[in-house]
């Protein structure tokens, strides 16, 4: 079986995985947020910008990680109610008790209770819809990880 060459770091020194997503240790608070949302590529950038200055006023009292590659919110340490991701084409939003959102997120899960939003480049973003979800999903039970 042949191995795969090693993922070489850009000219920033981050190593981007599938889809451009960022490679960022993992890491409490949100200077190391802020460090993946710089290193998202391109227009991600300022989606990903925009998605924590929604939540940050949304829920000033946050709590911020990245894992796994992804941001995620909480309402305290370790347990996530939203996380999101880059891909090629779309930044992708999982709200973690999507399923129970009203309005619920458009796009579904094999998870029964994770709802998503894909936000593509020519998208655009319902600043306060997405303001109504997070204040919604902060106060459903979060996902310990």
């Amino acid at each position: 079986m042949t191995r795969r060459p090693a993922l070489k770091p850009g000219p920033d020194g981050i190593v981007r995985l599938a889809g451009g997503n960022p490679q960022i240790a993992k890491g409490y608070g949100d200077e190391i947020v802020q460090r993946y949302i710089a290193a998202m590529p391109g227009w991600q950038s300022e989606v990903g910008r925009r998605l924590d200055a929604v939540i940050t006023q949304t829920l000033p009292d946050v709590e911020k990680a990245v894992k796994w590659n992804s941001p995620l919110y909480g309402t305290e340490t370790d347990v996530w109610f939203l996380g999101f991701h880059c891909l090629t084409r779309y930044v992708k939003v999982s709200f973690f008790q999507g399923a129970h959102l009203d309005p619920v997120p458009p796009g579904t899960s094999k998870q029964a209770h994770v709802r998503y939003l894909d936000i593509y480049e020519t998208d655009e973003f319902d600043a306060g819809r997405f303001a109504e979800w997070v204040k919604q999903a902060s106060l459903l039970p979060g996902e310990r990880m």
